[in-house]
């Protein structure tokens, strides 16, 4: 019996240790990437900004409008219905009014907002 476990043990070992080595050749100089001149002279990627705030307002007339406020201080999407399409506004620089072709436009980013749409004038709106 003490014969068979060593045996056992032995077989068990030598099996295990086969696990740590690594088999895979070892591939050198594999075909040339043919862009990679391209990719090397590319001008660097800018990441879109994150969600700063996100807030749901309610307006004069009784409308709601759906505002993201992104962490560029730059950049809002507004939306005018809660799974609608949103529109991009842009800022000149921080602090400034947000702003879009067509119309659109939201002054602040806390608790209450200015904003105006197309066709409507500008009306206060609440969180």
């Amino acid at each position: 019996m003490k014969y068979y476990l060593s045996l056992i043990a032995v077989a068990s070992l030598s099996l295990l240790s086969a696990c740590g080595s690594n088999d895979e050749p070892e591939v050198v100089g594999g075909p040339a990437d043919p862009m990679a001149k391209e990719l090397a002279n590319a001008a660097p990627v800018e990441l879109p900004p994150a969600v700063k705030d996100s807030r749901s307002y309610r307006c004069k007339d009784n409308s709601l409008l759906f505002v993201d406020f992104l962490a560029d201080d730059k950049t809002a999407n507004l939306r005018t219905e809660k799974g609608g399409a949103p529109t991009k506004l842009v800022a000149p620089e921080a602090g400034k009014p947000f702003v879009a072709e067509g119309g659109y436009s939201v002054e602040g980013s806390g608790a209450a907002i200015t904003a105006t749409l197309p066709g409507k004038g500008a009306q206060s709106c609440k969180a």
